[in-house]
């Protein structure tokens, strides 16, 4: 693993704890403050424990930290040559990446050394500039919570306006296309970015429709699992995109509330059944019918 955008986040959170422990002692309340917004409301289950138990030997039971210099994150060789080979990704160009310090650099891969079999041969035109113009404006949107207005082509050629609430951005590997995913739109809550004509800003106050996507966010189930061959990594990073809460119990037993939208309940049904008897669904009893109920139809097409 050479990146990781999850685990990146608990190496970065780590060093900023010991940057403030070179310093000064550091307390327990804010080792987890510190967690809980540089990393995963979960990571106080990682982090906190294999510091405070001595299991990372980085901290002393004072608070203090055996280091004497704060740590610092140099990019190795490898990691700069797989910048190098990400730089060259037609892709690349819709964010603002900066390869400066790359220049000399002998990429680890190229595109030609990649063969992808099974895909669409009509992706997306990641080098087109009105393309490039739209996802960064689409990708804005979706962090700041904004509205926004589009117009889009349809299957049949004609021209639909829509003002929507993005949510969030998704690519599909096997289409090699990018889509938006919207809240409020009576046409649907997908976009495929290649069918839009325009994009542009809301103008005015929002309508009606377009509510915050999180006030949508009204169902929840709880879950109980046993951390056995990492169940509680896999089960963490499958719902990584849901909102949650985690709990450790005891031992190895964890409890793990789930928060989603009441269209992604039959989804979040297939997902926790995907995991078998690693999970227990414990609340409420509501969607433990649900799982009952699909278990028995399952039974009765003989599906294992």
């Amino acid at each position: 693993m050479i990146f990781s955008e999850l685990y990146g986040a608990y190496y970065n959170t780590v060093a900023a704890i010991l940057q403030l422990a070179v310093k000064r002692p550091v307390t327990r309340e804010e080792l987890r403050t510190m967690i809980e917004s540089r990393a995963f409301s979960e990571s106080v289950l990682t982090i906190e424990p294999a510091l405070t138990s001595g299991k990372w030997q980085l901290l002393r039971p004072d608070g203090t930290t055996p280091l004497e210099y704060p740590p610092t994150m140099p990019l190795t060789l490898l990691q700069k040559r797989w910048l190098k080979a990400i730089s060259l990704d037609p892709r690349i160009r819709l964010f603002d990446f900066d390869d400066s310090g790359l220049e000399d650099i002998s990429p680890l891969f190229t595109p030609d050394d990649v063969h992808i079999f099974d895909r669409c041969a009509d992706g997306d035109p990641f080098e087109e500039e009105w393309y490039i113009q739209t996802f960064r404006l689409i990708l804005d949107a979706v962090k700041n919570g904004s509205p926004l207005s589009i117009d889009v082509k349809s299957r049949r050629g004609t021209r639909i306006h829509l003002d929507v609430m993005p949510e969030y951005l998704e690519y599909s590997e096997k289409d090699d296309k990018f889509r938006l995913v919207t809240f409020g739109s009576r046409y649907g809550k997908f976009i495929n970015l290649g069918r839009i004509l325009s994009c542009k800003p809301f103008q005015g106050h929002a309508p009606p429709g377009l509510e915050d996507p999180a006030a949508a966010i009204d169902k929840s189930v709880v879950l109980e699992l046993y951390d056995d061959r990492n169940a509680l990594e896999r089960v963490l990073l499958h719902f990584a995109h849901f909102e949650k809460e985690a709990q450790r119990l005891c031992g190895e037993r964890y409890r793990i509330k789930l928060f989603y939208r009441q269209e992604d309940e039959t989804e979040m049904v297939i997902r926790i059944l995907s995991f078998g008897p690693l999970i227990q669904v414990t609340a409420p009893e509501a969607f433990v019918d649900l799982i009952k109920e699909r278990l028995k139809m399952q039974k009765s097409c003989e599906l294992n």
